[in-house]
C-alpha cells in the first residue's frame, strides 16, 4: 500500500511533501494501513493533503 501511494503519486511532491513521506516510512506499517483504511486516527503531524490522498486508496490493484 505504502509503495503503491509512493509510486503513483511522488512525481508531483515538492521537498515538503518528501519529508512529510520520509517521516511517514519511519512509523510501523501497521498504523499507517490503519490511518489510511480510518480504523486508526492519525497523529496530527500526518493530516492534510497527502493523508486524504492516500485515504482515497486508489492507488491500490485488487485482484477480483
Amino acid at each position: 500500500m505504502i509503495g503503491g501511494f509512493f509510486d503513483k503519486h511522488h512525481a508531483s511532491w515538492n521537498e515538503a511533501e518528501a519529508d512529510w513521506f520520509e517521516a511517514l516510512l519511519e512509523e510501523d506499517d501497521v498504523h499507517v494501513m490503519a490511518w489510511a483504511l480510518g480504523t486508526e486516527a492519525a497523529p496530527e503531524r500526518y493530516e492534510g493533503d497527502l493523508m486524504d490522498a492516500m485515504r482515497k486508496l486508489d492507488y491500490v490493484h485488487v485482484h477480483r
